[in-house]
């Protein structure tokens, strides 16, 4: 059986973290993925330690595995001809995150590429999207974040500043996700009706989406929530606690089910019927004591006592400690993936990485190779479009082609 996505040809402008994680999502699943990279423009994941021995961060080999690095200067019309060549060639499937009338300036925008190129699907990622007052505003994943109203209720009460969320939820979550659905929308509607489109995902529009339960709430109570008030953000027994090691143990036991175990477990089966009232003043009444029991044990005895039963508590892990985890090993999560060397060809190395988390029946994700560097493969895709040898080399000796 075939990949899911064989046969969709993607031309990727994007940098840094939401599109570059979209479009690597495209090619575990099958999708045929050119990066499209300026050869003078520093790219900052290229930067972030740690660099392996051929020069390729991992963080740039992660985000741009199994894709084809073509250098191109993008001020150039023979580098126009290019773009048009590729999306006559198939990549009929543009992904971009410039800020709004960047691409436009260039002479690869939606409007201009779609006379000659109707069925195009173009799909501009950005901070703010393509229209608003902020829509030229540089902003990063942080500030997606404190716009939306998501940072308005996260952090302790004794904290007045909680620290960033160890993920980039705006880029990946409200950015990277909602890019690929929209993608895959409108490739569904094409194959319909044969038509492209335009597709503007704004990552503050995406955050505002997943702060929507607690928008919902504002909408009703006319009040917004506040950090450590909320049942799931630390106003009730649904959290994390210290043991007697300094670790953090994660206690979900929201079920009364659960919380009726978690409760036999520690020995308090007075909270049993105590805890099934969710109202702030109930919840902080006990749990003083809650966190005085589980900092009474280390994380290994709590471990031992909550490993045969279900109550949703679960040990705080490291990121070691995950990628070693034996479920993440059972569900083949951490995959090697082939590195290619100095001349662009694989060299025998592998670098291991988190596996795609899509599982579908009859496809097996194949990762071609980690990021590459700068234009690894612009002579073999040129040549895939026509170009010989000799254009190839003048358009690298003018500094067109990287």
């Amino acid at each position: 059986m075939s990949a899911p996505l064989a046969g969709l040809k993607i031309l990727d402008f994007s940098s840094l973290l939401p599109g570059p994680f979209a479009t690597m999502m495209l090619a575990d699943l099958g999708a045929e993925v050119i990066r499209i990279e300026a050869p003078k423009r520093p790219e900052i994941t290229k930067l972030m330690p740690p660099i392996d021995e051929n020069g390729i961060s991992s963080t740039h080999a992660l985000l741009n595995r199994s894709k084809r690095s073509l250098g191109l200067n993008l001020k150039s019309e023979a580098a126009i001809k290019i773009v048009k060549a590729l999306i006559s060639d198939g990549f009929n499937i543009i992904v971009e995150q410039s800020r709004p009338g960047v691409m436009t300036r260039l002479g690869v925008g939606y409007e201009t590429l779609k006379e000659d190129f109707p069925d195009l699907i173009y799909c501009s990622l950005t901070g703010y999207g393509q229209t608003g007052p902020y829509k030229d505003r540089a902003g990063h994943d942080l500030n997606y974040l404190a716009l939306s109203g998501m940072l308005g209720h996260y952090g302790r009460q004794n904290s007045k500043v909680p620290a960033p969320l160890p993920v980039q939820v705006a880029d990946i979550g409200a950015g990277s996700m909602h890019l690929v659905i929209a993608l895959l929308s409108a490739v569904i509607r094409r194959g319909t009706t044969g038509e492209g489109a335009a597709v503007d995902i704004s990552m503050h529009d995406g955050a505002l989406a997943w702060n929507s339960l607690a928008i919902a709430e504002t909408v009703v109570s006319a009040e917004s929530p506040v950090a450590e008030k909320g049942i799931l953000t630390g106003g009730s027994f649904y959290d994390l606690y210290e043991t007697a090691d300094g670790r953090q143990l994660s206690v979900g036991s929201l079920e009364p089910k659960f919380w009726s175990g978690f409760c036999q477990a520690i020995g308090r089966e007075d909270l049993i019927d105590i805890g099934q009232d969710f109202s702030y003043e109930n919840q902080q009444g006990f749990k003083e004591d809650l966190r005085a029991i589980l900092k009474s044990k280390t994380l290994a005895e709590w471990e031992n006592v909550f490993s045969d039963i279900d109550v949703c508590v679960e040990a705080v892990l490291s990121s070691k400690e995950a990628l070693e985890h034996p479920h993440t090993i059972a569900r083949n999560m951490m995959v090697e993936v082939p590195v290619l060397d100095q001349s662009g060809e694989l060299g025998g190395s592998s670098q291991l990485q988190v596996a795609s988390p899509i599982k579908l029946s009859g496809h097996t994700p194949s990762y071609k190779f980690a990021g590459t560097k700068l234009g690894a493969h612009s002579t073999e895709i040129l040549k895939s479009i026509g170009y010989s040898q000799e254009e190839i080399k003048k358009l690298k000796s003018e500094e067109i082609v990287a």
